[in-house]
């Protein structure tokens, strides 16, 4: 490669990396926000209080949102025990800004008050992952919010508390044991990522609390425990689908892989494709880790070029995000893209842009898949917006806890119910049903980037038939 191409990529990478990261209100509809919370990123000296600090139920705000005067006031409120006077200060926050999911919840437990109630927590990344942190918490309130207008579970409403891990597996290990202490926890939605999964599920597990991850994809997590639940398929599901639509489909048979090494979501997605690819009878040429010092995008897509490859598969999670964009920039097109869940962000379009036209995605749910579900319509008529697939199955893995409580409003009957051959819950993406492996029995969706209006960049994800 030429001095002057490789200046050019050094320079577009530097502009990746330092990508702005928006709002839109086709996949986030957010202000920007700040993806460190400084204050929220270490512990302090003094653990106990610092884990006190990292949960609310409408006590204190955890998303580093620009605070309305009336959701302040709000807030204040719930913090000195006046539920009622908080209502109406939440009421007009959330009018002022309609897709703000926690001020939804708050509102909603400060009109449970004092009274009874069944408690749910649920544990995001809110310091190093607000975007997906109110993507998963749009689902959740929503679901809240449906049954507690609808007079509870049997007439007891749900109190949702949040949690923030910070994406950091000590962290959520720590939260995992306050939550378990507090015996009016019944069950939990979360964590986000696999690594925070694995390391809190063996705290729930001894505790005998029910986790149910919306977005923890990684094959360790099957039969991991009798106490940890997914209602998104695993990578298996997913690496299976896109093996099958490359070799059948695009009927090409040579990959290469670009994945992080330090993440237990991207290598549990990589083992699987290249596992899927020899099975359809390709191969995969060539594994990149994102996640080494000297990665270099030029140099990777150049050889896996000369060796042979017709497919690049972008098996990256958030932390390796603009390197993967660095490829889909450095390949111009020439390979054919697929990619996990994690690409499947507003970024990626945005960045992206012509040079990801035709990259195929598999994702465990998309608005325009099922035609047949009333979730698209309500949510839209919630948030003004179209949502993701986190926001859907968020909204499944409380419901799912919903419908256990309804069964039995305790711990050991909560697990008792989703282990039952019999359980069903009616989500956004149908029937939430749970396998013996704590694994949810459902497809993936494969979607394409192509050119469109809903996001505002121009591109957007579209299912393919």
């Amino acid at each position: 490669m030429s001095q002057k191409n490789e200046t050019t990529v050094l320079v577009l990478a530097a502009l990746i990396t330092l990508g702005v990261i928006g709002g839109v209100l086709w996949l986030f509809k957010d202000s920007i926000i700040s993806q460190k919370q400084s204050d929220n990123n270490s512990l302090p000296k003094n653990n106990q209080e610092s884990i006190k600090d990292r949960i609310s139920f409408g006590e204190k705000t955890l998303i580093a949102l620009e605070i309305a005067p009336a959701k302040k006031e709000g807030v204040e409120a719930i913090a000195a025990g006046s539920y009622e006077k908080a209502i109406a200060p939440l009421t007009t926050a959330i009018k002022q800004k309609p897709n703000d999911p926690e001020a939804l919840i708050f509102l909603n437990n400060a009109r449970i008050g004092s009274a009874k109630s069944y408690t749910i927590v649920t544990s995001l990344p809110i310091g190093n992952d607000p975007n997906t942190s109110l993507e998963i918490l749009r689902g959740i309130a929503q679901a809240q919010n449906e049954i507690n207008a609808s007079g509870g579970i049997k007439g007891v409403r749900l109190k949702v508390g949040i949690a923030n891990d910070d994406d950091n597996p000590e962290i959520s290990k720590q939260i995992a044991t306050t939550l378990v202490k507090n015996q009016e926890v019944l069950g939990v939605v979360g964590p986000n990522t696999s690594d925070t999964t694995l390391a809190a599920g063996t705290i729930y597990t001894s505790g005998k609390l029910v986790a149910i991850t919306p977005t923890s994809t990684s094959v360790k997590i099957s039969n991991f425990s009798q106490y940890i639940f997914r209602t998104v398929p695993s990578d298996f599901i997913a690496a299976r689908s896109l093996a099958n639509y490359m070799v059948n489909k695009l009927q090409k048979k040579n990959a290469a892989v670009f994945f992080n090494s330090q993440s237990n979501y991207s290598q549990s997605l990589k083992s699987e494709f290249v596992s899927s690819v020899s099975l359809e009878g390709g191969q995969v040429l060539n594994e990149f880790d994102l996640s080494q010092a000297n990665f270099s995008a030029a140099r990777s897509v150049e050889q896996a070029t000369k060796q042979g490859a017709e497919v690049l598969m972008l098996a990256s999670n958030t932390t390796t995000e603009d390197k993967a964009l660095q490829v889909v920039q450095v390949n111009q097109k020439r390979l054919t893209l697929l990619g996990g869940d994690d690409v499947y962000a507003f970024k990626t379009l945005e960045v992206g842009r012509e040079q990801a036209l035709g990259m195929v995605l598999a994702v465990p749910w998309h608005i325009d898949g099922n035609l047949s579900s009333n979730f698209p319509q309500k949510s839209r008529q919630l948030w003004g917006a179209d949502v993701s697939w986190r926001t859907a199955l968020s909204y499944d893995a409380t419901k799912a806890l919903i419908a256990a409580i309804e069964v039995n409003p305790t711990r050991e009957g909560i697990q008792q119910a989703i282990t039952s051959s019999n359980f069903t819950a009616i989500g956004a993406s149908g029937t939430i049903r749970f396998l013996a492996s704590g694994d949810r029995n459902a497809p993936v969706q494969l979607v394409k980037i192509a050119p469109g209006t809903r996001s505002r960049t121009g591109y957007d994800f579209v299912p393919i038939p």
